[in-house]
């Protein structure tokens, strides 16, 4: 089993920056895939930045990609989101989440969610 627990959502003005953090307990979640998700209302679940454990490559949507970086800390059990540039369309709940097989933007890959993080970005 694998907890995961995030924190570090808001309010911020767009061009304003968060960092979104994950800890994680339980198994050892080194060798695992983790991934951030967002949902916004109406709409559906969306992967933003994943991070290969076996490897540590990153992967980023489109929509994000040179303004968010995911990155961990192992000594902590912390997976970071660091959002630079945000703009209102990044208004989301903020889910991180851990995969044990396939490392993906599939939600259904992923066994384990926290309990999720508002961001709001304010025009």
């Amino acid at each position: 089993q694998v907890q995961l627990v995030e924190s570090g959502g808001g309010s911020v003005q767009a061009g304003g920056s968060l960092t979104l953090s994950c800890v994680t307990s339980g198994d050892t979640y080194s060798s695992i895939c983790m991934a951030w998700f967002r949902q916004a209302p109406g709409k559906e679940r969306e992967g933003v930045a994943r991070l290969n454990g076996s490897g540590g490559s990153t992967v980023y949507a489109d929509s994000v990609k040179g303004r968010f970086t995911i990155s961990r800390d192992n000594a902590k059990n912390t997976v970071y989101l660091q959002m630079n540039s945000l703009k209102p369309e990044d208004s989301a709940m903020y889910y991180c989440a851990a995969a044990r097989v396939v490392c993906s933007f599939y939600p259904l890959h992923y066994q384990y969610w926290g309990q999720g993080t508002q961001v709001t970005v304010s025009s």
